[in-house]
């Protein structure tokens, strides 16, 4: 069977999309920094390891162990909610050294393999705010369009050598433990003229009925993945695909 890895499978997304391809039989390469062997059921199809996305050494050593990669998923983010005022310059840098630069990494080290081979897949989980934006997220914004359109030019690289690479957008997903940290993160660097809008849109965004689920991301993922003439972008989530809609993307 073919062999995928995923980062950042701690969790929320990335674990969703390790548990869907090892049930459908996948060789399944899940990653994180901090490896737990609990996360997902043992198996022979299964290796857990290590990575750290903003590391050099990590990602060969990842590489390396993992083998030949049919397909990479780069899932791994951090995120952050807050006015561009409140946001310290080094988190920004923090935040686009996991989202943007990152994932081009990880493709960096595993597309050699891929243009020798004559195939494989990379898919970056991106986000829809790209589609829709939205307040107290302009730098999370940036990190995620800075992604989509490495995607969008890496595809028409990649495709001369029988390589696809695809986007997967997720909606809202508050309670995700992604979402939780992005307004951990937050903290308490509001700037006090934008407290009040920033807090009141929070409200609204907790109360939302349509909201994204880690098995709706999978599940867009594995279309990505396995779909040859899948989209270049695919909505994950009842929000995301309303957004997209709303834009006049048509939705598969």
């Amino acid at each position: 069977m073919p062999n995928i890895l995923i980062t950042g499978c701690s969790s929320g997304f990335g674990l969703a999309v390790a548990q869907t391809f090892l049930v459908a039989g996948w060789d399944v390469v899940a990653t994180m920094r901090s490896p737990r062997t609990d996360l997902l059921p043992a198996s022979e199809k299964l290796r857990i390891l290590a990575l750290d996305v903003t590391d050099a050494g990590s990602i060969a050593k990842a590489v390396e162990a993992a083998g030949p990669i049919d397909a990479l998923v780069n899932n791994a983010g951090v995120g952050m909610l807050n006015v561009l005022e409140g946001a310290e310059m080094s988190k920004i840098r923090e935040l686009f050294e996991t989202n943007v630069f990152g994932a081009m990494a990880m493709t960096k080290a595993v597309l050699p393999q891929m243009r020798t081979r004559g195939s494989g897949v990379i898919v970056n989980v991106s986000s829809s705010v790209t589609i829709k934006p939205l307040p107290a997220l302009s730098v999370y914004s940036a990190s995620k369009a800075a992604l989509n359109a490495f995607t969008e030019s890496l595809a028409l690289e990649a495709a001369m050598f029988g390589v696809r690479a695809r986007m997967v957008l997720p909606g809202s997903a508050p309670a995700t433990p992604f979402g939780r940290n992005a307004m951990a993160r937050m903290g308490m660097d509001i700037p006090e003229p934008y407290a009040k809008f920033v807090h009141d849109y929070l409200d609204d965004l907790r109360s939302g009925t349509e909201v994204t689920t880690p098995g709706d991301v999978a599940q867009a993922v594995w279309h990505a993945v396995t779909v040859p003439d899948a989209p270049m972008k695919t909505p994950a989530g009842a929000d995301a695909q309303a957004w997209f809609r709303a834009a006049g993307h048509s939705v598969n």
